[in-house]
Protein backbone atom coordinates (compact mmCIF):
# COMPACT_ATOMS: atom_id res chain seq x y z
CA UNK A 1 0.00 0.00 0.00
CA UNK A 2 1.29 3.41 -1.00
CA UNK A 3 -0.01 6.47 0.84
CA UNK A 4 0.61 10.03 -0.35
CA UNK A 5 -0.15 12.88 2.05
CA UNK A 6 -1.48 15.77 -0.03
CA UNK A 7 -1.54 18.14 2.91
CA UNK A 8 -3.72 18.34 6.02
CA UNK A 9 -6.40 15.59 5.90
CA UNK A 10 -6.09 14.62 2.23
CA UNK A 11 -4.61 11.23 1.28
CA UNK A 12 -4.14 9.38 -1.98
CA UNK A 13 -4.19 5.68 -1.11
CA UNK A 14 -3.02 3.17 -3.72
CA UNK A 15 -3.76 -0.42 -2.79
CA UNK A 16 -4.92 -3.59 -4.56
CA UNK A 17 -4.62 -1.79 -7.93
CA UNK A 18 -6.98 0.98 -6.86
CA UNK A 19 -6.33 4.72 -6.56
CA UNK A 20 -8.49 6.21 -3.81
CA UNK A 21 -8.60 9.91 -2.89
CA UNK A 22 -9.78 10.81 0.61
CA UNK A 23 -10.88 14.26 1.86
CA UNK A 24 -9.81 16.82 -0.78
CA UNK A 25 -10.01 19.98 1.30
CA UNK A 26 -8.91 23.61 1.17
CA UNK A 27 -5.77 23.16 3.28
CA UNK A 28 -4.54 20.49 0.86
CA UNK A 29 -2.82 20.74 -2.51
CA UNK A 30 -1.90 18.45 -5.36
CA UNK A 31 -5.22 16.66 -5.68
CA UNK A 32 -6.79 19.14 -8.10
CA UNK A 33 -5.40 17.60 -11.30
CA UNK A 34 -5.46 13.92 -10.34
CA UNK A 35 -6.76 11.50 -12.95
CA UNK A 36 -7.22 7.73 -13.17
CA UNK A 37 -8.89 7.70 -9.75
CA UNK A 38 -11.07 4.72 -8.88
CA UNK A 39 -12.85 6.39 -5.97
CA UNK A 40 -13.24 9.69 -4.15
CA UNK A 41 -14.20 9.45 -0.48
CA UNK A 42 -15.22 12.23 1.92
CA UNK A 43 -15.61 11.89 5.68
CA UNK A 44 -17.54 15.11 6.34
CA UNK A 45 -18.64 18.46 4.99
CA UNK A 46 -16.12 20.92 6.37
CA UNK A 47 -14.02 22.88 3.86
CA UNK A 48 -10.71 21.50 5.14
CA UNK A 49 -12.00 18.04 4.13
CA UNK A 50 -14.15 18.94 1.13
CA UNK A 51 -13.37 22.07 -0.87
CA UNK A 52 -16.43 22.30 -3.15
CA UNK A 53 -15.01 23.84 -6.33
CA UNK A 54 -11.74 21.86 -6.79
CA UNK A 55 -13.34 18.69 -5.42
CA UNK A 56 -16.13 18.98 -7.97
CA UNK A 57 -13.53 19.44 -10.71
CA UNK A 58 -11.79 16.25 -9.64
CA UNK A 59 -15.08 14.37 -9.64
CA UNK A 60 -15.89 15.58 -13.15
CA UNK A 61 -12.35 14.77 -14.37
CA UNK A 62 -12.69 11.19 -13.10
CA UNK A 63 -16.07 10.06 -14.45
CA UNK A 64 -15.34 6.37 -13.76
CA UNK A 65 -14.53 7.02 -10.10
CA UNK A 66 -17.22 6.12 -7.59
CA UNK A 67 -17.93 8.87 -5.06
CA UNK A 68 -18.83 7.98 -1.49
CA UNK A 69 -19.39 10.71 1.08
CA UNK A 70 -21.11 11.46 4.35
CA UNK A 71 -24.85 12.16 3.88
CA UNK A 72 -24.52 15.95 4.13
CA UNK A 73 -21.86 16.16 1.42
CA UNK A 74 -23.83 13.78 -0.80
CA UNK A 75 -26.80 16.14 -0.61
CA UNK A 76 -24.67 19.17 -1.47
CA UNK A 77 -23.18 17.38 -4.47
CA UNK A 78 -26.65 16.41 -5.69
CA UNK A 79 -27.54 20.11 -5.76
CA UNK A 80 -24.64 20.54 -8.21
CA UNK A 81 -25.81 17.66 -10.37
CA UNK A 82 -23.08 15.31 -9.12
CA UNK A 83 -23.94 11.87 -7.85
CA UNK A 84 -22.48 10.56 -4.61
CA UNK A 85 -23.42 7.54 -2.54
CA UNK A 86 -24.04 8.39 1.12
CA UNK A 87 -21.87 6.39 3.51
CA UNK A 88 -23.39 5.01 6.68
CA UNK A 89 -21.81 3.28 9.63
CA UNK A 90 -21.38 -0.44 9.05
CA UNK A 91 -22.57 -0.40 5.42
CA UNK A 92 -19.54 -1.80 3.64
CA UNK A 93 -18.85 -1.28 -0.02
CA UNK A 94 -16.32 -2.65 -2.48
CA UNK A 95 -13.82 -0.83 -4.66
CA UNK A 96 -12.48 -3.70 -6.69
CA UNK A 97 -10.62 -5.86 -4.17
CA UNK A 98 -10.69 -3.09 -1.55
CA UNK A 99 -13.40 -3.27 1.09
CA UNK A 100 -14.34 0.04 2.69
CA UNK A 101 -16.11 0.01 6.04
CA UNK A 102 -17.67 3.28 7.22
CA UNK A 103 -17.35 3.76 10.98
CA UNK A 104 -18.70 6.43 13.30
CA UNK A 105 -21.50 8.89 12.66
CA UNK A 106 -20.81 12.36 14.08
CA UNK A 107 -18.09 14.99 14.07
CA UNK A 108 -16.38 15.55 17.41
CA UNK A 109 -17.93 18.25 19.58
CA UNK A 110 -16.22 21.60 19.07
CA UNK A 111 -18.23 24.28 20.89
CA UNK A 112 -21.83 25.33 21.34
CA UNK A 113 -21.79 27.69 18.35
CA UNK A 114 -20.61 24.97 15.94
CA UNK A 115 -23.31 22.51 14.79
CA UNK A 116 -22.38 18.84 15.05
CA UNK A 117 -22.53 17.37 11.54
CA UNK A 118 -22.21 13.84 10.15
CA UNK A 119 -18.69 12.40 10.12
CA UNK A 120 -18.08 8.93 8.71
CA UNK A 121 -14.63 7.46 9.23
CA UNK A 122 -13.26 5.01 6.68
CA UNK A 123 -11.46 1.68 7.08
CA UNK A 124 -9.82 0.30 3.94
CA UNK A 125 -8.88 -3.38 3.74
CA UNK A 126 -7.64 -5.71 0.98
CA UNK A 127 -6.22 -9.20 1.12
CA UNK A 128 -2.44 -9.16 1.31
CA UNK A 129 -2.33 -5.42 2.06
CA UNK A 130 -2.09 -3.44 5.31
CA UNK A 131 -5.37 -1.91 6.48
CA UNK A 132 -5.81 1.86 6.85
CA UNK A 133 -8.18 3.90 9.04
CA UNK A 134 -8.97 7.56 8.27
CA UNK A 135 -11.27 8.79 11.07
CA UNK A 136 -12.10 12.21 9.66
CA UNK A 137 -12.71 14.52 12.63
CA UNK A 138 -13.67 12.17 15.43
CA UNK A 139 -12.05 9.86 17.95
CA UNK A 140 -15.08 7.75 18.88
CA UNK A 141 -15.33 5.19 16.06
CA UNK A 142 -14.58 1.50 16.53
CA UNK A 143 -12.61 0.40 13.44
CA UNK A 144 -11.37 -2.93 14.76
CA UNK A 145 -7.76 -3.95 14.31
CA UNK A 146 -5.94 -1.74 11.82
CA UNK A 147 -2.34 -1.49 10.65
CA UNK A 148 -2.12 2.17 9.64
CA UNK A 149 -3.90 4.98 11.46
CA UNK A 150 -4.12 8.34 9.69
CA UNK A 151 -4.22 10.31 12.90
CA UNK A 152 -5.75 13.83 13.27
CA UNK A 153 -2.86 15.55 15.00
CA UNK A 154 -4.35 18.95 15.79
CA UNK A 155 -7.71 20.70 15.58
CA UNK A 156 -9.88 23.13 17.57
CA UNK A 157 -11.93 20.13 18.73
CA UNK A 158 -9.13 17.96 20.11
CA UNK A 159 -6.73 17.98 23.06
CA UNK A 160 -3.38 16.24 23.23
CA UNK A 161 -4.58 13.91 25.99
CA UNK A 162 -7.50 12.77 23.81
CA UNK A 163 -5.20 12.32 20.83
CA UNK A 164 -2.82 10.12 22.81
CA UNK A 165 -5.70 8.10 24.29
CA UNK A 166 -7.14 7.54 20.81
CA UNK A 167 -3.90 6.09 19.46
CA UNK A 168 -3.56 3.97 22.60
CA UNK A 169 -7.07 2.56 22.06
CA UNK A 170 -6.70 1.88 18.33
CA UNK A 171 -3.18 0.45 18.81
CA UNK A 172 -2.07 0.53 15.16
CA UNK A 173 1.29 -0.68 13.86
CA UNK A 174 1.90 2.70 12.21
CA UNK A 175 0.50 6.14 12.80
CA UNK A 176 0.67 8.74 10.05
CA UNK A 177 -0.04 12.28 11.31
CA UNK A 178 -2.65 14.19 9.30
CA UNK A 179 -4.88 17.19 10.02
CA UNK A 180 -1.74 19.19 10.80
CA UNK A 181 -2.01 22.35 8.67
CA UNK A 182 -2.44 24.59 11.72
CA UNK A 183 0.89 23.50 13.22
CA UNK A 184 4.45 24.65 12.59
CA UNK A 185 7.03 22.00 11.78
CA UNK A 186 8.21 22.12 15.40
CA UNK A 187 4.64 21.74 16.60
CA UNK A 188 4.07 18.71 14.37
CA UNK A 189 7.17 17.02 15.74
CA UNK A 190 6.18 17.83 19.33
CA UNK A 191 2.64 16.46 19.04
CA UNK A 192 3.82 13.38 17.13
CA UNK A 193 6.58 12.77 19.65
CA UNK A 194 4.15 12.92 22.55
CA UNK A 195 1.98 10.28 20.91
CA UNK A 196 4.93 8.03 20.11
CA UNK A 197 6.27 8.35 23.67
CA UNK A 198 3.09 8.23 25.73
CA UNK A 199 0.52 6.11 23.85
CA UNK A 200 2.04 2.95 25.31
CA UNK A 201 1.54 0.86 22.16
CA UNK A 202 4.19 -1.84 21.74
CA UNK A 203 5.84 -1.65 18.34
CA UNK A 204 4.13 1.61 17.37
CA UNK A 205 5.98 3.30 14.51
CA UNK A 206 5.62 6.95 13.55
CA UNK A 207 5.65 7.52 9.79
CA UNK A 208 5.61 11.26 9.24
CA UNK A 209 4.76 12.21 5.65
CA UNK A 210 5.28 15.82 4.65
CA UNK A 211 3.01 17.54 2.16
CA UNK A 212 3.24 15.66 -1.15
CA UNK A 213 5.36 12.90 0.38
CA UNK A 214 4.57 9.20 -0.09
CA UNK A 215 5.20 6.16 2.08
CA UNK A 216 4.93 2.45 1.36
CA UNK A 217 3.52 0.16 4.05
Amino acid sequence: MRVTHLGHACLLVEMADRRILIDPGNFSAGFEDLTDLDAILVTHHHPDHFDPEPAARVIRANPRASVHTDPLTAGKLAEEGLRARPSARGERFELGDVTVTPVGELHAFNHDKMPVIPNVGLVLRAEGEPSLFHPGDAYDAEPGEVDVLAHPLNAPWCASRDSIAFVARIAPRFFVPIHDALLSDRGKKMYSGHIESFAGVDGLTLRYLGDGESGVF
